[in-house]
């Protein structure tokens, strides 16, 4: 039986309630009166584009106009309850729609032909890394000069049009080229529907002269756009819960570990279930935080190998057993491949498959079903968190700043993790601030992203302006290093365009840090800005804005005092400026392994 898009995109983050909610005032596009066979006149292809956005909980597309666009944006803001966010590139359009399906469960961007096609490619290939499904929609060539030896501009001189489609192919999971309206309405939803059930991006190529033109495929009623949902192979479901009950009852000290695939399969809830049932020890790898509750009564931090967070690693790497829920290991979450986990000794549940040991691994079982299930079979066994609880010993505090001391990167963490709250989220940048973030323990209800498999830097910029967009009553808390900002800074305009009231740390210490300790040279130094003076120029006058540089905790505090005071509705930018070597004990354990495994030398031949 069908059910419709809300029930399908519940998201593992806090919701605003509104997601999959078809428009309450969009307009009527089919007379009731009027025979099927009558077209009328908003029953574009344009409009019925902007129509399945809405349906499915956009709100908001992040564009760039290009002249193979223009007509579609029009009958895109035409949609009630759609409105278009203009950006300053493709790139930081891509990041946007990035960090708005975070947290609303999908996103969408829309760029023109091939120079913004190919200048968005970064931030699709980014969300098709993490699993997030953005529609990507890009103005194409006029129906009449495919299958021409013409050449257009904005390609690259070639007849041949398709050199943006093939790019595309390789980071989206669907592509669709609609050159001709008889099938349009069908390639829209396809390419639609397959985003949602994937978790991935798409492609939808929309010729520029088809978006103004009336078809009888687009009227609005009477279908609403809706998946089926999908469904566990009984017997596969059975067996396999069966078989991991065995094996973790079993277990003298079991632990579980909640990891990134936890959005995708929309299971944080039945993951907490089973936490609760089984009594295990929780922890999370680094690229889940936010998605399992740090406020839970077991919950014992970050797993991520030599750079845990104190005491996780040794419980879960002295477990029996270990059952990881969504996890993605590569060189940079196994810390240079560096973890010491047994295969033997794990049991790793996917969106759709269970793998246990070194045995059987069972197909078309899907995550949130198995781990209900297994909720129900699975023994209490509360013997590794008691461990845990033995050899736990609080976190020390920094030591205290002298007065006018130069500012610590330290001291600056200690009070941002005072500023959250449910109502704050965090956006991390891929960087140092990577591991500060990580040892911030978050409350109930308070957001949390990163970008760990793809860590492109500048993410954070676009991201800020994207989920920031996409929860207005949240305020976002980003923490970004100055070599990234420099990458995509520009886009702190449209922020203020969007009167965003986000908190960005633009923390100074001269270069691209993360990679001085992964491997350093003269390529690492960057020339310095004055960031508080670029964002006062981007201000100009227009809009709410507040911009502070602080270079010891007196005025660090004075500054947090009046962003979270006198100045909480403004746009608050802080530049933190630090030693250029200030960075976390992590990031120098990190570095060192991961350098070590770039470094490996080529197997013998």
């Amino acid at each position: 039986m069908d059910s419709t898009i809300g029930s399908q995109l519940q998201t593992c983050k806090p919701s605003n309630g509104m997601l999959g909610n078809p428009a309450q005032n969009g307009a009527t596009i089919l007379d009731s009166n009027a025979p099927p066979s009558v077209v009328v006149a908003d029953a574009t292809l344009g409009r019925h584009l902007a129509r399945r956005l809405v349906e499915i909980g956009v709100k908001d597309v992040f564009s760039v106009p290009g002249d193979f666009n223009l007509t579609l944006l029009d009958h895109l803001i035409a949609e009630p309850g759609l409105k278009n966010i203009g950006c300053c590139n493709e790139l930081n359009a891509g990041y946007a729609a990035d960090g708005y399906a975070r947290s609303r469960g999908v996103g969408a961007c829309v760029v023109t032909f091939t120079v913004g096609g190919l200048s968005i490619i970064n931030a699709i290939a980014g969300a098709y890394s993490e699993n997030l499904p953005v529609i990507c929609i890009v103005g194409g060539p006029n129906t009449n000069d495919y299958g021409t030896n013409r050449i257009l501009h904005h390609t690259i001189g070639l007849s041949d049009f398709s050199q943006e489609l093939r790019c595309f192919q390789t980071v989206t999971c669907y592509q669709a080229v609609v050159n001709n309206l008889e099938d349009a309405h069908e390639q829209i939803d396809r390419a639609i529907s397959t985003s949602l059930k994937e978790s991935k991006p798409v492609y939808i190529s929309i010729s520029c002269n088809l978006p103004a033109i009336p078809h009888p495929t687009f009227t609005r009623e009477p279908i609403p756009f809706s998946l089926s949902p999908r469904s566990s192979n009984k017997m596969g479901l059975e067996a396999a819960v069966e078989a991991a009950a065995t094996f973790l009852n079993k277990a003298v000290k079991p632990v579980i570990i909640g990891g990134p695939k936890l959005r995708v399969a929309k299971a944080c809830e039945a993951f907490v279930e089973l936490a609760d049932a089984c009594g295990y020890p929780i922890g999370v790898m680094p690229s889940a935080k936010g998605l399992v509750p740090e406020h839970h009564s077991r919950f014992i931090g970050t797993y991520w190998g030599a750079v845990s967070t104190s005491f996780c690693a040794e419980i879960v790497e002295s477990a029996d057993a270990y059952l990881f829920v969504g996890p993605i290991f590569n060189d940079y979450s196994s810390v240079g491949y560096s973890l010491l986990v047994k295969k033997e000794k794990a049991i790793v549940v996917q969106p759709d498959r269970v793998v246990i040991a070194n045995g059987p691994a069972f197909g078309c079982v899907l995550m949130k079903d198995f781990l209900q299930a297994l909720a129900k079979k699975v023994n209490r066994n509360p013997t590794a968190f008691e461990n845990y609880q033995r050899i736990f010993i609080p976190d020390g505090v920094p030591n205290k700043s002298e007065p006018k001391e130069p500012l610590r990167v330290n001291i600056m963490f200690q009070h941002v993790q005072k500023m959250l709250s449910s109502s704050t989220a965090v956006i991390a940048e891929t960087g140092d601030s990577w591991f500060n973030c990580q040892k911030l323990k978050l409350p109930e209800g308070c957001g949390y992203e990163f970008q760990m498999q793809y860590g492109s830097i500048g993410w954070s910029v676009g991201a800020t302006l994207g989920y920031a967009q996409s929860v207005p009553d949240k305020r976002v808390i980003s923490c970004i290093g100055d070599g990234s900002f420099q990458v995509t800074a520009q886009d702190v305009s449209t922020m203020l365009r969007c009167e965003q009231k986000s908190i960005i740390f633009l923390i100074n210490n001269g270069g691209y840090t993360i990679e001085v300790e992964i491997h350093d040279g003269p390529y690492n130094v960057i020339k310095n800005w004055d960031y508080t003076g670029l964002v006062e120029a981007i201000h100009n006058g227009e809009g709410n804005c507040w911009t502070k540089k602080v270079r010891n905790e007196e005025e660090l505090i004075e500054a947090i005092g009046t962003a979270t005071g006198e100045k909480k509705d403004c746009l608050c930018f802080i530049e933190v400026i630090v030693h250029k070597d200030d960075t976390s004990k992590e990031l120098l354990e990190w570095g060192s392994r991961v350098c070590a495994a770039n470094s490996r030398p080529p197997n013998p031949q």
